[in-house]
């Protein structure tokens, strides 16, 4: 799996360690939901009046939010596909994150920054999959999901 990380803010300083959590956590993802090794993800690491923008572009909200997901294919990739070549890579789409409100949320939730931003890596992947939270049934199987591949982690709330 291909993972691109690219820091688009210059608020919070992005570390190699925040770097390698954010590998982590997509690459654990996609090996518990038995993912294709050749898909790439994008992770773009943002401040809060950036991911204002997105959100109030995308989804008429004009407020900063924590997280974004955009795939590139609204297929569900949990489901059986068809590759045009074995080796080709399949563009699973784009995590936004706000490095300013996952240090908001950590403190707001009592719990470290790398947990926040795990957090917020495998729900943004969780979304790009296909997964939501629209109704009571849906969020708890992605929260049941989301705790599962934080837990062979060890990331607990802490």
């Amino acid at each position: 799996m291909e993972i691109l990380i690219d820091n688009q803010q210059t608020r919070i300083p992005v570390t190699p360690e925040m770097e390698k959590i954010i590998r982590d956590v997509i690459l654990k993802a996609g090996e518990y939901l038995e993912l294709e090794d050749n898909v790439e993800v994008s992770v773009a690491l943002v401040d809060d009046e950036n991911i204002r923008a997105l959100n109030r572009d995308y989804r008429a909200m004009d407020c900063p939010t924590d997280v974004l997901s955009f795939a590139l294919d609204e297929e569900d990739i949990t489901e059986e596909r068809t590759f045009v070549e074995a080796g080709d890579t399949h563009l699973l789409g784009d995590i936004i994150i706000s490095l300013e409100m996952t240090l908001a949320q950590a403190q707001e939730y009592g719990h470290s920054f790398t947990r926040e931003l795990a957090f917020l890596t495998v729900h943004g992947m969780l979304h790009l999959l296909g997964y939501d939270h629209t109704d009571e049934d849906e969020e708890a199987e992605m929260r049941s999901l989301e705790e599962a591949i934080l837990g062979q982690l060890n990331i607990t709330r802490e």
